[in-house]
């Protein structure tokens, strides 16, 4: 299996160019420490109308944190394949922690899946293209394999939908989330 993943990442190092090398390390910074998403979190919870998707989001980034961060990157404890084949060069710094699962590509994915089970389908729609771009770019920078880009999709769309959960839990027989026109 690692033999077939180092095909694809070799076959993505044969097709790189010199505008991906500078458009790949700033789409991957989007999605470092999970800052962007934070960021979207804390824009719909200042907005009334939206505070409910924002509460559902930062729960979501919550989960995300614990399972992968917290948990799993350091119970896999998986080398990065930059450190197996060091003569490729890297675009960004060499990251700290371990690969598995892909922490960048898990935030964007529990995010959009929150977004989508909060009803925001049409931002979930736009914020996934950046997902799968943060997931590929974590490729083209050869600090991940495919099968953490998979594990960083799958936890993600888990840690949305008990960031979602959660949010309905605490929520449930309580009117904590409403406007002048009712529940949101």
């Amino acid at each position: 299996m690692l033999e077939f993943e180092f095909r694809i990442l070799d076959f993505i190092q044969s097709i790189r160019t010199p505008l991906g090398d500078v458009v790949m390390p700033l789409i991957s910074a989007l999605g470092n420490a999970g800052m962007i998403w934070i960021l979207l979190a804390c824009i719909l919870m200042a907005l009334p109308r939206t505070r409910k998707s924002g509460v559902i989001l930062a729960a979501a980034l919550c989960w995300d944190v614990v399972l992968c961060n917290g948990t799993l990157k350091n119970l896999v404890a998986r080398i990065r394949p930059c450190d197996v084949n060091t003569s490729i060069q890297l675009l960004i710094s060499r990251p700290l922690e371990y690969s598995f699962p892909s922490g960048h590509t898990a935030v964007s994915f529990a995010s959009v899946t929150a977004l989508c089970l909060a009803g925001r389908r049409k931002l979930a729609g736009v914020m996934s293209v950046l997902a799968f771009a943060i997931a590929f770019s974590r490729l083209y920078l050869y600090v991940h394999y495919p099968t953490d880009i998979l594990g960083g999709i799958l936890v993600g769309i888990f840690a949305g939908y008990m960031g979602y959960c959660t949010v309905q839990r605490i929520a449930c027989g309580k009117k904590i989330f409403t406007d002048k026109q009712g529940e949101l």
